[in-house]
């Protein structure tokens, strides 16, 4: 049977649909044009792309009718559909319902910092926009953030299928609210995390439309000290600072003493280790039913990094805001880490950085895009010696035009197509697949290395920059195939791509 219902109103024309989807609303606003009902289906659809994906693919269409105009020459035509009320649709005519749009889009642009403001970086700012939402389920956490004076904000980590999570959202902050001049967003978003802090932990994800959390991530609460750095380097705000440093030392204690999915730093060697049966905690996350594609439980490299420089953090704000007695713990077990990371973590064979240490397996020498977080954050954990040949071992072996590689071809394990049915495509997920925000972590390094040679670092960027006119127009994919033509893939529009895209447009022209 027929799936909506459409109703002729006094403004115009009404589909509904079901319950949780909000009414369509269309009417004709120039030109002599009539909804004519004429209702009719096609059954035994097939849908191309669902095939490919391993989905059920075949479907049906139904309509209720159309919309007739008849136009003498030259004559102008328009016809407005919104799912907002007829209040607000009626309130403006199409030429200033498009002045508004052309002028909300200069007012975006005017507030970035002056090198987003144009060209390829200007499309970025635009499409950041449609990442940063305010979310409607979570009514009690509303009104409590409203109540304290503030707003609950988030980021969805793609479309058409992400809802937000927390480590997508770290990552993000600085491409997406920072240089595009919106700080005090940030601000709402790192204290609406802090909201959910639970054992130490932030969230990984929401799911749709609930209003608990999800905690599996080994990662994302390290990448909160990240986030919440930049945004003090661009706002200044000491009061935000204040409000969530008892809630940064809670999570150090929860992380040295052990918490949820055997999150611990091991007092043997001061690295933090995770890993739980069945969880996949770091961002290299496929699980296909029981099969966690790559298990990395043990000391991750990537996890041991952003350990490292949330303690280097950590110290300084509480040396700032407590004084130096509190920080002395901290600033030991930053030097614990490093030392130990830096005797443990080379691989001397390869000329690059284990991927993981004291796993299930033993040591693991997969060459990985992870290690550049020992070089491109804050406080590299890194000793300098090893900077250039972990870079030459990416450049070399994972760099593409679009992103990097999460896996080196020579691997066995390395897959060239993310392709085929669910299963086939998280086989390949971490597995050779191209992911563009990688670029970030890989500029930020390159940088460190190279500080003169901010114009090559650009070049890294500049395969990007036709994407933007294919599958999601203006903004970045989710993931790229490994191979020529880099087909893109996954979501055709992803917050981190976008945002560190974005955010190394702008530092390889700053510098």
């Amino acid at each position: 049977g027929n799936h909506v219902e459409i109703q002729p109103v006094k403004q115009g024309s009404e589909m509904g649909g079901p319950a949780s989807c909000p009414a369509l609303r269309m009417f004709p606003a120039i030109g002599p044009g009539a909804l004519v009902l004429d209702g009719g289906s096609c059954h035994d659809i097939f849908y191309r792309m669902e095939f490919r994906r391993g989905y059920e693919a075949r479907g049906e269409v139904w309509t209720p009718g159309y919309f007739r105009f008849t136009l003498e020459r030259d004559q102008v035509a328009s016809l407005i559909a919104s799912a907002e009320d007829w209040e607000t649709i009626l309130a403006l005519d199409p030429q200033q319902a498009w002045e508004a749009e052309i002028e909300r889009r200069r007012r975006l642009l005017a507030a970035a910092v002056p090198q987003a403001r144009q060209g390829p970086a200007a499309q970025l700012v635009l499409a950041a926009d449609q990442f940063i939402i305010a979310p409607t389920t979570r009514m009690a956490d509303v009104a409590r953030a409203q109540a304290a004076g503030d707003e609950l904000r988030t980021i969805i980590a793609g479309y058409h299928w992400f809802t937000d999570w927390g480590r997508d959202t770290m990552i993000s902050l600085e491409g997406l609210t920072l240089v595009t001049g919106r700080a005090t967003e940030a601000g709402y978003i790192l204290r609406t995390f802090a909201q959910y802090i639970k054992d130490g932990l932030i969230p990984n994800l929401f799911p749709e439309g609930e209003r608990e959390g999800l905690y599996h991530t080994a990662d994302a609460t390290l990448w909160y000290f990240h986030a919440l750095h930049r945004y003090l380097q661009y706002s200044g705000d000491r009061n935000t600072l204040k409000i969530l440093l008892p809630k940064l030392i809670d999570i150090f204690r929860h992380h040295v003493q052990g918490t949820r999915f055997g999150i611990q730093v091991d007092p043997r060697d001061g690295l933090l280790s995770q890993g739980a049966e069945g969880y996949q905690l770091t961002w290299m996350d496929a699980k296909v039913g029981d099969w966690v594609v790559t298990p990395r439980r043990g000391k991750a490299v990537e996890i041991n990094a952003l350990w490292y420089n949330a303690l280097c953090l950590l110290e300084t704000w509480v040396r700032e805001e407590r004084g130096d007695h509190e920080a002395e713990e901290i600033r030991e077990q930053a030097e614990k880490a490093y030392h130990s990371f830096n005797q443990r973590f080379w691989y001397d064979q390869g000329q690059h950085l284990f991927d993981l240490v004291d796993g299930e397996k033993g040591d693991d020498a997969s060459l990985r895009p992870n290690q550049l977080l020992a070089i491109s954050l804050e406080h590299p954990v890194l000793e300098q010696r090893y900077w250039k040949p972990v870079l030459d071992s990416v450049t070399t072996h994972l760099l593409t035009p679009v992103g990097l590689r999460s896996l080196a071809p020579e691997s066995p394990d390395y897959k060239a197509r993310y392709d085929g049915d669910l299963r086939s495509r998280d086989a390949a997920y971490h597995q050779g697949t191209v992911w563009a925000w990688l670029v970030g972590p890989f500029v930020d390094a390159w940088l460190r290395c190279h500080p003169q040679e901010a114009g090559t670092a650009f070049n890294f960027l500049e395969g990007l920059i036709p994407h933007l006119q294919e599958a999601g127009v203006g903004t970045i994919s989710e993931v790229f195939d490994a191979e020529e033509p880099f087909t893109p893939r996954g979501c055709i529009a992803q917050a981190w791509s976008v945002a560190e895209v974005l955010r190394c447009l702008v530092k390889t022209r700053h510098q």
